[in-house]
């Protein structure tokens, strides 16, 4: 019902555009967000968007990155900058009644399947 796409192999320094796509009824009724997992860890909050706008950074992307919804397209993207080898993980679209900084990968809310983003 998530549905990513925009991952891939890219080089320190640059930029990946990832994109999640929900059905109508989960956009309208969720905060919207990304989380992502490092080598089998718990899920770590990047950024997340509320209805009203109300966005949040993990302190790791600040200044990187930006979440932005199209709503017509009950979409949501991620667009990550000056990207680093420690931005390398698998990245999961999530739609959640409240996103917290750390949770265990898919425990509750809906997920998409997951886009790993490697930089090296």
């Amino acid at each position: 019902q998530l549905v990513e796409s925009g991952g891939g192999s890219v080089q320190a320094g640059g930029s990946l555009k990832l994109s999640c796509t929900a059905s109508r009824f989960i956009f309208d009724d969720h905060d919207m967000g990304w989380y992502r997992q490092a080598s089998g860890n718990e899920c770590e909050l990047v950024s997340s968007i509320r209805s009203d706008g109300t966005t949040k950074y993990a302190a790791s992307v600040i200044g990187r990155a930006t979440i932005s919804p199209d709503n017509a397209k009950n979409t949501v993207y991620l667009q990550m900058n000056s990207l680093k080898p420690q931005d390398t993980a698998v990245y999961y679209c999530a739609a959640l009644p409240v996103f917290y900084s750390h949770v265990t990968c898919h425990a509750y809310g809906y997920w998409g399947q997951g886009t790993q983003v490697t930089v090296s």
